[in-house]
């Protein structure tokens, strides 16, 4: 899955541009994080964690809520997320948070799971104790909160493309980035352009 967001920002953007670019992961740990740490401009990195402040720390990494963002509007121009939004209770408010933070032209690369579906299916909807369940749950580990189990939301059709039109991305679509190894597992990367 990072494999996939790696392969998709090498492919998408230069290295000599990366490093003028202000670069947002939602998330703090693994080898892309450290990359961008080493190459973008500025990079800034959070998790989730329920317990914590949107915008404070946690265990020394910064924690946010996509759907409500501390972030100041246009501040960044590339923002990079893997296996999030399908755990996200209302992804249209977290797509329009991740819109704003984003400058005009801005770039969002990200990975879910994607089923060759062409509408979405929710699974719940709600947040907190105030969760519906529409189907039998179903669960993703996080190892930065110890492999809890995380309820997944949704399942993700073709539609997402039109889902990020409607929160403000000028352009959307889906790759499936090219590699030459042949045993290599890659995701299908959404890629979205800020209008």
């Amino acid at each position: 899955m990072h494999l996939s967001i790696g392969l998709a920002v090498a492919s998408e953007i230069e290295l000599a541009a990366l490093s003028k670019m202000d670069v947002y992961k939602l998330s703090a740990t693994g080898p892309f994080v450290e990359h961008l740490r080493k190459r973008a401009a500025r990079a800034a990195f959070s998790e989730y964690h329920p317990d914590a402040v949107p915008g404070t720390t946690w265990q020394g990494v910064r924690c946010e809520d996509v759907q409500a963002l501390t972030w100041p509007d246009a501040c960044f121009d590339l923002v990079a997320h893997t296996e999030v939004f399908e755990h996200v209770p209302d992804d249209a408010r977290g797509f329009s948070e991740l819109r704003r933070v984003l400058r005009p032209g801005g770039k969002m690369l990200f990975t879910v799971p994607l089923f060759d579906a062409p509408d979405t299916v929710e699974r719940a909807r709600g947040g907190g104790a105030g969760i519906e369940y529409l189907m039998p749950a179903e669960y993703h580990v996080d190892p930065f909160k110890g492999n809890e189990p995380v309820l997944v939301f949704r399942d993700y059709g073709r539609d997402i493309v039109q889902r990020l039109e409607r929160a403000g991305f000028g352009e959307a679509r889906i790759e499936v980035p090219a590699f030459p190894v042949p045993w290599a597992r890659l995701r299908p990367v959404v890629r979205a352009i800020a209008a």
